[in-house]
This record gives structure tokens, sequence and C-alpha cells, in this order.
């Protein structure tokens, strides 16, 4: 397993991170259970995965806690989210989410705790009154570092990830970027590298580089939005099929993709397959 340093926070991380949320959720979504699930997780880490990203809403931390039995826990990192939206997180909530994780994980602390899927209108707010308790809850030691992750369904431009490598208050992003979506390679990207912030990648494949027909729904829609020239495509049916001249599968070159982007770190990738994985 290849390895990388999360920017400024000099953490070596494997350039593939196991994550708990997505359409699998580690397996939970299709009904296995924590042990079968943990034992995925474990199978990651035997293969030289060293970094896990689960979250208070996925309800996978217990099964990090369990999977994590018997280890160093040195040698894993553990990224963890709290949701934020609509304004319903408070000084005491977050507080009080932060200690129920660091339960459920069955650990002192948290290498990366993750505002979770922030719009831009609740940046301000987050910053002004949110922030402070992330940096004493850092100072006491329950977490390492600080991070920020968009809400990349709604916010395709990355508007609030802009402020934020802008802002450099946060030691690691999570975008959405792949080879659909490469807008933020300038917006967001080159601010992250000039302030040597972390970068996790989600959304690297997800169901439109895995599923054809799906893919080609996607391609028609931008097509239609005049978001994409139909003169670009060598087929409308395959239009990434071109990306095979170099890899077995488009998933496979997806991943490369978004491994060799500059400024990413940790590419994130979820499964509950055992053969997938």
């Amino acid at each position: 397993m290849q390895t990388t340093t999360l920017g400024r926070t000099n953490l070596t991380v494997s350039i593939m991170g196991m994550g708990g949320g997505g359409p699998s959720q580690l397996g939970k979504k299709s009904g296995k259970t924590q042990t079968e699930s943990a034992t995925i997780l474990q199978q990651a880490f035997d293969a030289g995965v060293n970094y896990v990203d689960t979250a208070e809403g996925y309800g996978t931390e217990p099964i990090v806690a369990q999977a994590l039995q018997g280890r160093d826990r040195n040698d894993i990192i553990i990224s963890t989210k709290k949701s934020t939206r609509r304004k319903e997180v408070t000084p005491q909530t977050l507080e009080e989410s932060l200690n129920q994780s660091l339960e459920r994980l069955n650990t002192d602390y948290i290498d990366v705790y993750n505002l979770h899927g922030v719009v831009p209108q609740d940046y301000d707010y987050l910053v002004a009154d949110i922030y402070p308790v992330l940096k004493r809850a850092q100072e006491q030691g329950k977490i390492r570092f600080i991070g920020i992750t968009e809400m990349f369904n709604e916010d395709t431009d990355h508007k609030m990830l802009q402020r934020a490598a802008e802002d450099n208050l946060w030691d690691v992003l999570m975008i959405g970027h792949n080879i659909l979506n490469q807008s933020g390679r300038d917006t967001v990207l080159k601010k992250a590298i000039e302030n040597n912030i972390g970068i996790q990648v989600m959304f690297a494949v997800r169901k439109a580089l895995s599923q054809s027909d799906y893919l080609r729904e996607c391609v028609s829609g931008l097509v239609k939005n005049s978001q994409l020239d139909p003169n670009d495509l060598d087929d409308a049916n395959a239009p990434l099929d071109f990306l095979l001249q170099n890899a077995s599968t488009i998933p496979e070159a997806a991943y490369r993709f978004c491994r060799d982007e500059p400024g990413t770190h940790v590419i994130l990738s979820g499964t509950g397959n055992p053969d997938h994985l």
C-alpha cells in the first residue's frame, strides 16, 4: 500500500481510505452484521489501509471500534464527523456528540474530527460558534486535527470549501472530486496546496462511474444542460471507454484519476464486499 503525508497534520496515511458511509456503510446497508462488517474493515487494515472515515450519522462507529480490537490504536487513523445542517448543532450538542463518538469508537482521541456536510449558508455560524469548541477539544487532547466536509450533492461548485481553504482554519478538508466534476482543482485544491491542508476525496466513483447505464444518463444530462459539448464525445453510449486503454475498468481509472490529482491525499472507497475490497 502506498502512503503519503496528510498535509500539515504530518500523519502518514494510506492513499486509500475506507469510507464508512455511502451506499454500503461497510456492508451495514446490505444487512451484514456488525461482526461481518468489522471483519471487512480488518481485512482492509491487513492489506495496508490505515485510514478509516466514519460519522455519527452513519452508525458505523461501533464497527470501527470492533475492527480495532487487538490492534495498536496508533496504527490506525480515524476520521469521524458531526452533521451540522440548519444550525441544529450548538456548542453544547457538539461537545456531547464528540464525547459520544469517543465512547462508540472506544478510544481516547479522534485523529480527524470533521464538521459534516456543511452548506455555504451555515459556514459563518459554524466558524463563529462551533469552531472554538473544536479548538478547546483539540487542546484537551480529544481530537488531534480539525476538518470540514462539504455537501457535494448541493454545493457542486464547492463554494463552502473555497472559503474554508482561504480561511486556513482547517487542518483537513473533504471534497467531492471525480472525472465528471473536476471543478475543485482550481477553486479548492490549489489553495489547499498553498496552505498545506490535508485532502480527503469522496465521490471518486460512486454510481455514475460504476454503472454504465447511469453514466450514460448523467452524460446525457450534462449535454442537455450545455455543461458538456457532445462533439467532445467519441461515443455517447460509452463516453468514458477511452479510459480503458490504460485501465482494466472505468472505476479503476476513476480512482487513479483522483489519486494522481495534485493536492489529494486519501481517496475514500466504501464496500461491504470482501471481493470488491
